[in-house]
Order: C-alpha cells, then structure tokens, then sequence
C-alpha cells in the first residue's frame, strides 16, 4: 500500500490507576486542542468514582513503596528519567502542541524535565539528612528526629506547563515515599497521559503514581474531601477553588500545600518552571518521628557504647 493511502493509527488516551489503563468509568471523554484550536486527541474525562479508585490503588502501593530503600526509591526514579529519554521526541512534539511551543523549545522544556527526575533522584537518599538528626537532651538518652512520608497525596498540576510543571510536583511527593493522585492539566493533558505510560515500563509499581485527566474542580473536591487522603498539593487551582478544597481538607487535617503567588491565579504562566526546584517540595509531605532510647548505664570511664 502506498503511503499517501496509508490510513494514519490515532493514539488513544486512557487513565493511569493502579499500574493499569483503564477508560474513564463514565466512559465520557473531551476534545484536547492545540494552543490554534485545532484537534489534538480525546482525552478520558474522570469521574468521582475514578477519583476514589485512584486513591484505593495509592493507599495498596503506600505500604511497599514507602517501606523501600531510599536508595532503591532513588534508582527507581533514574529509570524514568532514562524512559523519558528513549521516548523524548514523543514528548517534544506532545509538548509543543500543548504549550503552543516551537520545536526546539519544547525541546528544551523536555530536556529540563528529564533533568529534574534525575535531580530528584539524587535527592531520595539526602533528604533525611537535611529534615532529621539527633536532638541533645539532658539526659542519658539517644534523641533522634527522623523523616516519614505522609501517606496518600493528590496532586493538581499546573495548568500550563503541561510536562515540565507537571514532573516539578510529582517527582517530589514519590521521592519521599509518598503516593500520588495527580489531576493532570484541563486544558493540556496529553503529556501527563504520556507519562503514565513511562511509569508503567519503568520500575514504579503500579499505583504509586495514578494520572487522571478531565475538569480540575470536579476531581479536586472528592479527594480533598476524601477521609484516606492525607495531603493535596493546590498548585493547579485558582485561588477560588484553591481556598475551598482547603477548607474541605480540614475535615481530616490533610496537609496542605497551597499555591505559589505565582500560580494562584491558577494560570501559573508567570512561574518560572526552569528555575532550581529547592528542597521545600520534598520536605512539604514529610512528617518527623521522633524518638528516645536509653543510651545504657554510664560507667566511670563514661559511655558503655
């Protein structure tokens, strides 16, 4: 058959929850367009109930993932990034159609993101070296404050920067040894689907990252209402809808990491995605432990250790 009458395969785009593919429940989807209004895809358009199944997947994945080495947390990461490499022309056209963006600096945006997988997974083994330590007590006791991972997150990515924003917000709350719920962009959420099909060749289980995609208000309220889900990420909100999943996520005293100046209009177009990330979103889902032990009986000569 010659190629002009070649028929062309269109990609289609499913949800990422529990390691699996699934349709969206309510089988609805919606037209995904470029940044000139024309046809990109049909992306999923989640419900309530693949929000509460998202959140099911992550609490099964919380108890492995977060019993795991650091370190093996830290190797688990560098395979998506080496994923991400292998499929970046992929994701630099995704990137481009989404974000309206030339060639070669959706390029550049792809590259960056690549780059933040790898400097979050050097940071899995660090963290607990900046946010712990030993405490001195008066006393014949060892004080030691150790880091945790908070347990289930939901994560509203940025509304535009569809990948590199996007990869800012999860890489994160996994590196820590949280779980996500991640409610990609409305508008853009191709890349994210893409991602999810990363995640599932790497070495992340399934579930310790769940992608939805559809109308940010709609899946946001149930997980921010949701009783086992113990934090929510506002990033992707407006400062409207960000103030009222806040008060919902009070309910359970989730923690709660509100949006950036920047990002509260919810546009987050003037945030600067390219700039050094600090430490602050991997420390925003940590919870500290402490605890004391006896340091034994003391001797004339001193310690018995």
């Amino acid at each position: 058959m010659s190629e002009q009458n070649r028929l062309g395969v269109f990609k289609t785009y499913k949800l990422y929850v529990g390691g699996k593919f699934p349709r969206s429940e309510s089988g609805r989807v919606y037209e995904v367009t470029d940044s000139k209004g024309a046809w990109l895809a049909n992306a999923p358009q989640s419900s309530r109930k693949d929000a509460r199944d998202a959140v099911v997947a992550a609490r099964k994945a919380f108890g492995g993932w977060s019993g795991a080495t650091a370190y093996n947390r830290g190797q688990v990461l560098y395979r998506v990034a080496e994923m991400l490499e292998g499929r970046k022309e992929q994701f630099v056209r995704e990137v481009a159609a989404s974000e309206g963006l030339s060639k070669s600096k959706a390029a550049a945006v792809v590259d960056a993101a690549i780059d933040r997988w790898v400097w979050y997974a050097g940071w899995t083994d660090k963290i607990g070296q900046i946010s712990g330590g030993a405490n001195p007590v008066a006393g014949p006791f060892f004080n030691l404050s150790t880091p945790e991972p908070t347990g289930v997150v939901a994560v509203l990515a940025p509304q535009k920067s569809s990948f590199l924003g996007l990869v800012s917000v999860i890489a994160p709350v996994i590196a820590t040894g949280n779980t996500a719920v991640v409610i990609a962009s409305a508008d853009a959420p191709l890349p994210a689907l893409s991602l999810g099909e990363v995640l599932a060749t790497s070495d992340v289980p399934g579930g310790v990252v769940n992608i939805l995609s559809g109308a940010t208000a709609e899946l946001a309220a149930p997980l921010a209402a949701h009783q086992d889900v113990n934090a929510i990420d506002l990033t992707g909100a407006g400062a409207e809808l960000a103030k009222e999943l806040e008060i919902a996520a009070a309910d359970n005293l989730k923690r709660v990491l509100r949006p950036l100046p920047a990002e509260a209009d919810g546009s987050d177009a003037s945030t600067d995605w390219l700039a050094a990330p600090g430490t602050h979103r991997l420390t925003a889902f940590l919870e500290t432990k402490t605890v004391w032990h006896p340091t034994g009986a003391l001797g004339a000569s001193g310690s018995s250790y």
